[in-house]
């Protein structure tokens, strides 16, 4: 087995097996490149099933001299994962990531914005252009509902169920949950809908999709990121964001106005709860409140 025929393999069984999306397959896939470039740069002529501790020691090294200490963690984790695939199809016995430690890490908080900064960037887009209204429907929608941004750039019309208040999202691995959307944000899809969309030339292939491009086509997540950074630039604002950071905004806003940390997590989508508790160290002021509210002991 080379290294080629390892990687395909290896990312049909991330595919179908754990039902991971593109986006993480190609990631595990650049990570798994750098070690073969490695080993091809430093002539060193072994297999993925003879590949061992030494070699992968050193390559984790040679990363630790560019790669920052999270960086590598993710990187090992990769390595590790992919090893222990070969060793589950029984193309190895032992894996040779067993004794490298990752690096400490410190549990790294998410940036948000407070509403003056939403609302500052909202009212910032120009609405006398055409793409004016759906940039509008779109960060309304990413702070309202929380999306990730490839759940909102796969958003189709059919997903919404706006007379029950919900959107169908599907998120990693295709999973799909329903998420509560408010009259607001409705209000502004459907300006965006009935204003705009409804007058574009659209793509076949394309048509169910909500958010499109002057082409009639699917936005890219690179849209929506520069969409985002060019209205932070536009009110100089000093945060540096992302479509992302109106993830962690919806999360912590409502964690800080009581929301139950259980409910957040199915609106989030997150398998587990442990990913969404990063939410209680963000601000921990709302706390004295929750125990002066509903302690017997207050």
């Amino acid at each position: 087995m080379n290294w080629q025929s390892a990687l395909k393999d290896y990312q049909h069984f991330l595919k179908i097996e754990r039902g991971l999306s593109k986006n993480s397959i190609v990631n595990y896939e650049y990570d798994l490149k750098k070690l073969v470039k490695y080993l091809v740069i430093k002539d060193i002529d072994v297999s993925p099933i003879d590949i061992d501790y030494h070699s992968v020691q050193q390559f984790i090294y040679e990363i630790s001299k560019s790669h920052g200490a999270r960086s590598q963690s993710r990187i090992i984790s990769g390595l590790r994962s992919f090893f222990s695939y070969l060793i589950f199809e029984d193309y190895r016995a032992t894996n040779p990531l067993d004794l490298i430690e990752s690096p400490k890490i410190g549990r790294k908080l998410p940036d948000t914005l407070d509403i003056e900064d939403i609302d500052n960037l909202i009212n910032a887009i120009d609405l006398s252009k055409p793409e004016g209204e759906r940039n509008r429907a779109i960060l309304e929608t990413l702070y309202s509902c929380g999306l990730r941004v490839s759940e909102l750039t796969h958003l189709k019309i059919s997903d919404l169920f706006f007379e029950e208040g919900f959107i169908k999202v599907t998120g990693k691995g295709d999973k799909q949950r329903f998420v509560p959307i408010g009259a607001s944000t409705q209000k502004y899809i459907n300006l965006y809908r009935n204003e705009i969309r409804v007058h574009q030339k659209i793509t076949a292939e394309f048509k169910d999709t909500l958010f499109l491009n002057r082409r009639g086509r699917q936005l890219t997540r690179a849209m929506i990121f520069t969409i985002v950074r060019q209205l932070a630039e536009k009110i100089g604002l000093k945060k540096i964001i992302s479509p992302h950071t109106f993830r962690h905004s919806f999360a912590t806003h409502l964690l800080e106005n009581g929301a139950d940390l259980r409910a957040i997590q199915l609106m989030l989508g997150h398998e587990s709860i442990t990913t969404t508790e990063i939410y209680m160290h963000v601000d921990r002021s709302h706390l004295k409140d929750v125990l002066n509210k509903f302690h017997p002991r207050k």
